[in-house]
């Protein structure tokens, strides 16, 4: 079994997010031992904006400079780690309603046409089929319902980005109202933590 995990917290061990995706990959490597992790943190290793120049880059890379080369080199091992993943961990933390410019970053380098989707006559076929997704959601306030549902634009843009690529078994873990005082902060991590624990990596990977 092949795990992703990934991290875009900005902020380092006070993240919630990066505590939650750790217990998820922890419980996945309980349940499963020979479970091999690849893990990137886009914040110390940022991954490079999303560029036309990237986009028009040549697939053999004959004549392109070699900043520019490696860069797209960089982006097309990232797209073959999330191919070739059974379970992706996503630590996504709510900034402004969206998700970190980090993790879109990282997206835009997955989402490339004949690799994680195609379109065809009937419409786009999402290529990346068979994967877990499962996503560390944190937030500051409630936007899981209600009339602040409408400003979320994180967990539905993943939902809607992950589904494009043809991955319908997305799950979120979420801890919100972070920022409501010390009470409600714990309550949410003690919740979230919990739901993890009483996961199995089979549940995980159904």
């Amino acid at each position: 079994m092949n795990v992703l995990h990934i991290d875009s917290g900005i902020l380092g061990e006070h993240s919630v997010s990066r505590r939650l995706t750790a217990a998820i990959v922890a419980q996945v490597k309980a349940d499963r031992p020979d479970a091999k992790v690849t893990y990137h943190d886009l914040v110390s290793e940022p991954v490079a904006h999303l560029t036309g120049a990237q986009i028009m880059a040549p697939a053999d890379l004959d004549g392109v400079e070699p900043a520019l080369a490696a860069d797209v080199k960089a982006g097309r091992q990232m797209l073959e780690e999330f191919l070739a993943a059974d379970i992706v961990v996503v630590g996504a933390p709510m900034y402004n309603f969206s998700i970190p410019s980090q993790l879109k970053a990282w997206i835009d380098r997955l989402a490339v046409s004949g690799k994680t989707f195609r379109y065809t006559e009937a419409g786009p076929e999402g290529l990346a089929k068979g994967k877990k997704v499962i996503v560390a959601s944190t937030r500051g306030g409630h936007y899981s319902a209600g009339a602040a549902a409408a400003m979320d634009h994180q967990e539905t843009y993943l939902q809607a980005v992950f589904g494009f690529f043809g991955i319908t078994d997305i799950e979120f873990v979420r801890a919100e109202g972070l920022n409501l005082g010390s009470d409600q902060k714990q309550f949410a991590i003690a919740e979230a933590e919990k739901a993890i624990a009483e996961r199995s990596v089979l549940r995980l990977a159904s």
